[in-house]
């Protein structure tokens, strides 16, 4: 149900790739409280994902870019405020990947060149893409950025391996990016940290499965859906949200602040 949080507003989502995408719920239920979008994803996810159906189903232009590489960077913030007519009013980093995690690498036999790539992909680019946006000046007042992240970025999950790392820089950056922003252009940064979420990426961790049975027992209110996640970010990209930044919001079910649930030991 549209209650149009996001009338007249503009917006920029990064990562969906796919309707099991988090991003992809997030796109819709933007349109649907009355945003208009660009989508972007990196051009390999463009060929093997299904984002151009997104796009068309959402009447959002697809523009693709490497968050890696400045020039398509550049290009993504200056075609999408050409195609929205003028500048954005919140933007989505959802964007992860690791090479060590995907081809199951040990943490302690890490390759450092991977690791590298993950920083690169999963966090360094939330600064580049916020750098990007402060420069361009891309961004009205009293915007709101958002990026998704994990608990295991205050935690110990061993088979999240780097994963781990790259969340904490990532939060770190919306703290001292989110400093920035608001003083100088009264925009709010925050992060969302998610309950574990059957999303294409979050699959291939090892023991998925059983660790999302376990979160879901552990937490008081069960594991938060990627459609709860979308209402929350609209939430957080509306103007009910004005004076919230340099946040790191859990929204887990209470799974960050349980010690044990008895149920877990149930069996």
């Amino acid at each position: 149900m549209s209650n149009n949080l996001l009338a007249n507003k503009k917006g920029i989502i990064f990562g969906a790739l796919d309707d099991k995408s988090i991003a992809w719920k997030i796109a819709e239920r933007c349109v649907e409280e009355g945003a208009s979008i660009t989508l972007t994803n990196a051009p390999v996810a463009l060929r093997f994902g299904k984002i151009q159906q997104l796009g068309e189903q959402l009447n959002a232009e697809v523009i693709p870019a490497d968050v890696t590489v400045q020039e398509d960077l550049d290009h993504l913030f200056e075609k999408s405020m050409e195609v929205l007519g003028g500048k954005v009013d919140f933007v989505l980093h959802s964007i992860g990947m690791s090479l060590n995690v995907r081809k199951k690498r040990a943490y302690t036999d890490i390759k450092y060149e991977w690791m590298h790539k993950t920083f690169d992909i999963s966090a360094i680019s939330f600064h580049r893409m916020m750098q990007t946006i402060y420069k361009k000046d891309a961004i009205n007042d009293w915007g709101s950025i958002l990026a998704l992240t994990y608990i295991a970025a205050q935690r110990t999950f061993p088979d999240y391996s780097e994963m781990a790392e790259s969340k904490a820089l990532l939060e770190s950056f919306a703290r001292s990016f989110g400093y920035h922003f608001g003083v100088e252009k009264k925009v709010r940064v925050n992060t969302i940290s998610q309950s574990p979420t059957f999303t294409t990426a979050g699959s291939g961790v090892k023991g998925f499965d059983k660790f999302f049975d376990y979160a879901d027992k552990m937490s008081p209110l069960g594991n938060a859906s990627a459609e709860a996640c979308a209402d929350y970010c609209i939430s957080l990209f509306s103007d009910l949200t004005k004076m919230v930044t340099m946040q790191n919001l859990f929204h887990d079910g209470g799974f960050s602040k349980m010690g044990l649930n008895p149920t877990v030991l149930e069996g």
